[in-house]
């Protein structure tokens, strides 16, 4: 350690240069963004228009205020995509142990064939979990985008709205005055 302290001292570096450094790169970055903002501000056309002022989320349009509770869709549609995703990062290690990538060069057939196996029956079981769940999903309709407010899946709401209603008894209307 001491060498390096040497070097630092015969070449001139103290903490303010260091310093210096780092506050002149955070400004360097601050004009820039700045710039480029600034820049954009005074090339781009203006043209407002009310349409333009109004607020877009997702697709959906605006009704109500803005504190309302948050569409459950959303939410569901993020959380499997996040667990399909880790599913997907957590394939790329368990191909490596399985193409026996991992082992030492000199490891015997013996243990990359029992590695394999191992990483084999791990991925499978994993797998497993999360067929399972995307299954439940599926069965109990929180896949379906539109959903009946009754907790119906949306194909059995549709089939028993489009199914005939029983006749009712129909009792004759008697107009006023007879």
């Amino acid at each position: 350690m001491p060498h390096v302290l040497a070097n630092a001292a015969v070449r001139g570096d103290t903490n303010v240069e260091i310093v210096w450094g780092l506050l002149l790169f955070i400004m360097a970055g601050i004009m820039m963004s700045l710039g480029a903002l600034v820049v954009g501000r005074l090339l781009r056309p203006k043209r407002p228009h009310l349409e333009k002022g109004e607020p877009y989320e997702c697709g959906e349009p605006a009704v109500g205020p803005s504190w309302v509770q948050f569409d459950l869709r959303f939410y569901v549609v993020a959380l499997v995509f996040v667990i399909f995703d880790v599913e997907i990062a957590l394939f790329w290690p368990w191909a490596v142990v399985y193409g026996g990538g991992s082992l030492p060069p000199g490891a015997g057939a013996e243990a990359l064939q029992q590695v394999r196996y191992a990483a084999l029956w791990d991925m499978l079981f994993f797998f497993g979990v999360i067929v399972v769940g995307f299954l439940y999903l599926w069965r109990f309709g929180y896949l379906d985008w539109v959903r009946a407010s009754t907790g119906q899946r949306h194909s059995e709401y549709v089939a028993k709205a489009k199914a005939p209603s029983p006749p009712t008894a129909v009792t004759p209307e008697v107009a006023p005055g007879t």
